[in-house]
């Protein structure tokens, strides 16, 4: 049997973008084809901001279940089509000045590069192609006759369900979860992180930097450098 490769799970939202599912949503609502739907999108978006503010604090999975309704009728070939323009105008503007660099670096020391995102596919496509991604474990919409319905193809990837789709694409390309790396910024995302064996917090929150420091593991600063900066305690280095 050919020997087990090793590979890097990345997160994506505050952990490689300052970006999230609610400022992309925000993009398309905006540049919505009719003026009429875009200020009506955008609107209620905004008054609604608390609700999803709190939806989320309370389950990320029921959070993008619910908040990716938002995008029901809208056309699968103009979301792909506009999915390029966020990435250029908005989404590349908030990539954390170290992101590209760790992302180099686990390239370069044999690693295979995988996306693992709460994210829609159209609106990180571009993403995964700048920063050179092998593969991306993403959410994706169902469409009824290009039309999005507000559904998402099953399994909705969020909290557990990452853990699940890290297995898989472990068993499928015969990876070694051991030597493995994943990162994230969020204490929602514990299980993803914690199921290799080299977790990595990355800007972490308050809840996963205090698990991080309690374990050990390394803790990761990509906001303000240009390579990244490891805290070990709370110590930069």
């Amino acid at each position: 049997m050919d020997q087990a490769t090793k590979a890097a799970f990345f997160d994506f939202d505050g952990t490689l973008v300052s970006s999230n599912v609610v400022t992309r949503y925000a993009y398309f609502a905006k540049h919505h084809p009719s003026r009429p739907q875009a200020w009506w999108r955008y609107g209620k978006l905004l008054v609604t901001i608390p609700l999803w503010i709190g939806l989320d604090m309370y389950s990320r999975r029921l959070f993008n279940e619910v908040f990716y309704r938002e995008y029901r009728s809208l056309s699968k070939q103009w979301l792909f089509a506009c999915g390029e323009e966020l990435f250029e105008a908005d989404t590349l503007p908030k990539v954390f000045p170290a992101a590209k660099a760790l992302v180099e670096a686990d390239r370069a020391a044999g690693y295979r590069l995988v996306l693992v995102s709460g994210g829609l596919d159209f609106a990180i496509a571009p993403a995964v192609r700048h920063f050179g991604f092998d593969d991306v474990i993403c959410n994706r919409l169902e469409y009824n006759d290009g039309v999005a319905t507000g559904e998402v193809t099953p399994p909705l990837l969020a909290e557990e369900e990452k853990v699940r789709a890290i297995e898989r694409y472990c068993r499928e390309y015969n990876v070694d979860s051991a030597r493995s790396k994943a990162y994230s910024d969020s204490l929602s995302d514990l299980p993803m992180i914690e199921c290799v064996g080299q977790p990595a917090a990355v800007n972490p929150d308050r809840g996963l930097r205090r698990v991080a420091e309690e374990r050990n593991w390394t803790i990761l600063d990509l906001r303000s450098a240009t390579t990244p900066r490891r805290t070990d305690h709370g110590i930069s280095g």
